[in-house]
């Protein structure tokens, strides 16, 4: 599957995110910029464009005949989109809420997908200029602002919930809150010590990936480009994202782009599915 996914190809990737952060810290440094509306009411920036005409620029000379899907562009009705092994899903600006409040919890989104399984991912926070980076079958790894690389994996759920080793969970900052605080009531009631960090964009999935958290949990709605670049880079650090039937989280397989429920899971041997699916 991932045959021609060499280390060329996924540093131009990793370029290009970087361009795109550029294009939006232009913005972002200006002492003000306007937000729009879409028609669902989100709001959208320059930075939103910006970074878009930047990423669709650099795919489209990068695999010959590979589509792009973004969240600022049409999408292709279904019939045409089932045609497609291979595409790009990209959000140029994940995170436009914390962008326009400015505490720097954005992103810029990269996934290359095939048969539905995100194969590449790379995801870019322009303020503290790390690159998350995951490759099917070949790992996981961070870029920090120096360029240096460093792999990540997910961590083990072993002796977690003493005080000096907490059972991490990451949730929203904005979304699904009563929901949340429900379910790290019952994980504390069966786990032990149990903290909680709030943050904004794809950044909760990667801080499963890099070990900082065993767990998130989003019980609210997301969209198929908000995810598929982070969960690459879950998968490939050893953990999993599963729908709340405890299923693999696959990508365009419905007429919509809307996602299930999910949760995002470090130690894919550690036993969530009985202490989730029981509550």
């Amino acid at each position: 599957m991932a045959h021609d996914l060499d280390s060329n190809l996924v540093d131009r990737v990793v370029g290009l995110a970087i361009d795109a952060g550029s294009a939006i810290l232009r913005i972002y440094d200006a002492d003000e910029f306007d937000v729009a509306r879409k028609q669902d009411d989100s709001p959208l920036t320059a930075a939103d464009l910006a970074s878009h005409s930047v990423l669709v620029a650099g795919l489209e000379s990068m695999l010959s005949g590979v589509p792009i899907l973004s969240e600022e562009s049409a999408v292709p009705d279904f019939a045409t989109r089932q045609s497609w092994r291979r595409y790009w899903i990209i959000d140029p600006l994940d995170g436009t809420k914390e962008f326009i409040g400015r505490n720097g919890e954005f992103t810029v989104n990269i996934a290359l997908v095939d048969d539905g399984v995100p194969i590449l991912g790379v995801v870019h926070v322009p303020v503290s200029g790390i690159t998350y980076v995951g490759v099917h079958r070949q790992g996981a790894f961070k870029f920090a602002r120096g360029g240096e690389k460093i792999p990540i994996v997910c961590r083990s759920m072993g002796g977690r919930g003493q005080s000096n080793k907490p059972v991490e969970v990451v949730a929203s900052r904005r979304h699904g809150a009563g929901a949340v605080a429900d379910l790290l009531a019952s994980l504390s009631d069966r786990l032990g010590v149990v903290e909680t960090c709030n943050m904004g964009s794809s950044l909760k999935l990667c801080l499963v990936a890099e070990g900082q958290a065993d767990l998130y949990p989003r019980l609210a709605p997301t969209m198929e480009w908000d995810t598929a670049a982070a969960q690459a880079v879950v998968e490939a650090a050893g953990g999993v994202v599963l729908d709340t039937g405890f299923h693999v989280v696959r990508y365009n397989t419905k007429d919509d782009l809307l996602n299930p429920f999910f949760y995002v899971v470090g130690d894919p041997q550690f036993p969530w599915r009985d202490l989730i699916g029981a509550r």
